[in-house]
């Protein structure tokens, strides 16, 4: 008879994912092995086997969580407008430090077949970017729209390399403070 999933199955592998991240993150995806991160996280590796058949696979796990919530957050802000978007992403990166670090550095260390649906997740959160920008600069050259999408992005994206939790700005007048410095500047082009 198959054995059952377990109760705390989903608390199980969050915490997994959690753990592998930050250990992958801080030591780079290519020097990191499934036993160091086992040894890491505090679990057996035969744990992280239960759940993830590779280290690729334990990666894509990761990026796809952290980019499919990343998702449901901007379906829900866009539709508010830029300002809103851009707060409530810089929202869902609070606590997704090795995460979103993994997703900028190690992605391309996946199969195409793997990097191709967070790939597809990359492009919806650009063009929703891109969307927002254009209700505020509407009829922007496409060069310049895709410029001011990725500059916003820069602006969000390396938060987490110098903003220390409880020192300067928090997070939610960091996030003010981005979105007047992007209204500004798109009403000087």
């Amino acid at each position: 008879m198959p054995r059952g999933i377990a109760r705390n199955h989903d608390e199980k592998r969050d915490t997994l994912r959690k753990g592998a991240a930050a250990y992958f993150a801080r030591h780079g995806f290519d020097r990191a092995s499934m036993s160091g991160a086992a040894r890491e996280i505090g679990i057996s590796k035969a744990l992280i086997y239960h759940y993830h058949d590779s280290k690729e696979a334990l990666l894509f796990d990761i990026l796809d969580t952290h980019l499919t919530e990343l998702v449901a957050v901007v379906e829900t802000a866009a539709p508010k407008g830029l300002r809103a978007l851009i707060a409530a992403i810089l929202d869902a990166y609070e606590d997704a430090d090795a995460e979103h670090k993994l997703q900028l550095e190690s992605l391309t260390a996946l199969p195409e077949d793997m990097q191709a649906p967070l790939l597809a997740a990359q492009r919806y959160l650009v063009e929703a970017m891109s969307t927002a920008i254009d209700a505020v600069k509407p009829g922007m050259d496409q060069d310049k729209l895709r410029a001011a999408t990725m500059t916003v992005y820069g602006i969000l994206n390396w938060f987490y390399m110098w903003h220390r939790p409880g020192k300067g700005l928090s997070r939610q007048d960091y996030a003010a403070l981005a979105a007047d410095f992007v209204e500004g500047g798109l009403r000087q082009i």
